[in-house]
């Protein structure tokens, strides 16, 4: 694949981490959106000793606080002509309910619509670069019902349930950005990293705690977790006809019957946007 411009969220650890090594041995020209720049920059050095890639910059982004997202966008929008791949990588889960900076729910928050609000600020960069848009969700996702976007605050909080009505979210964000914007040369997928063996989930207490450490032998690692992603923002004979789909171990997966469901997707869309309008330039 020739020189590209790529853009990821969460890279400081887990599957991100991964993933930004793997496209910086690939000559990908990499913006690491982090909350942290401390870690970020500490990242950009190892990356520049492990590869050699010198093109690789750090941007300060907190995806609970939307007005950090916009800032970053205008400073990428500064900076660039194009962008050819965007990696929406960051996330978590939080074993009590909290609300961001904005007065959202927090999962839904940094999960999704720091994402959302990224994502469109950047349309007219990744339009010029016909870029490849990658969500990464989960098979938590199953969990997730259409009538949890009646109360996307989750006023009766579950982490497990806000969980997994934010990787939902994730798959019907890709399906309508394919949806929406694929006449334009923009191509969208979502993907299912596999178990991966990362600090996810530990602040958890209680049950979820007991299930992490249940889960952890069947764990995979980082590297491997990460493979997916690699797959989709490298693969030169990826088809724009699966645009749109979900993804597990590089092949396309089943989602449950949610995730195919249009009238949610698009009332997720239309939620989204009111909860970014504040933000969006007029």
């Amino acid at each position: 694949m020739p020189f590209r411009t790529t853009v990821i969220t969460g890279a400081t650890s887990g599957i991100g981490k991964e993933t930004a090594l793997a496209l910086a041995k690939k000559d990908h020209a990499l913006y690491l959106l982090v909350r942290d720049t401390a870690k970020g920059e500490q990242l950009k050095k190892d990356l520049i000793q492990q590869t050699g890639n010198r093109s690789i910059f750090v941007v300060y982004c907190d995806l609970a606080d939307l007005q950090t997202v916009k800032e970053a966008a205008d400073q990428l929008k500064g900076k660039l002509f194009a962008i050819n791949t965007l990696i929406n990588n960051a996330g978590g889960i939080n074993a009590q309910r909290h609300e961001s900076k904005d007065g959202v729910e927090l999962t839904f928050a940094m999960n999704h619509l720091g994402h959302f609000l990224l994502t469109l600020s950047l349309m007219p960069l990744l339009e010029k670069g016909q870029a490849r848009i990658i969500n990464v969700s989960s098979e938590a996702h199953k969990m997730g019902k259409v009538l949890m976007l009646n109360d996307v605050q989750f006023k009766d909080y579950s982490s497990f349930g806000a969980y997994a009505l934010a990787k939902l979210s994730n798959i019907w964000f890709a399906k309508a950005l394919a949806e929406r914007y694929g006449s334009r040369g923009i191509t969208a997928y979502a993907l299912h990293p596999g178990v991966v063996k990362t600090s996810f989930g530990s602040e958890l207490g209680g049950f979820g705690k007991i299930l992490m450490v249940l889960a952890k032998p069947f764990m995979i690692t980082p590297q491997q977790g990460a493979q997916t992603s690699i797959y989709l923002a490298s693969e030169v004979k990826l088809s724009p006809k699966l645009s749109g789909q979900y993804f597990k171990k590089r092949k396309v997966a089943n989602t449950n019957l949610a995730a195919q469901n249009v009238s949610a997707r698009n009332k997720l869309w239309q939620i989204s946007e009111q909860l970014i309008e504040p933000f969006v330039a007029s």
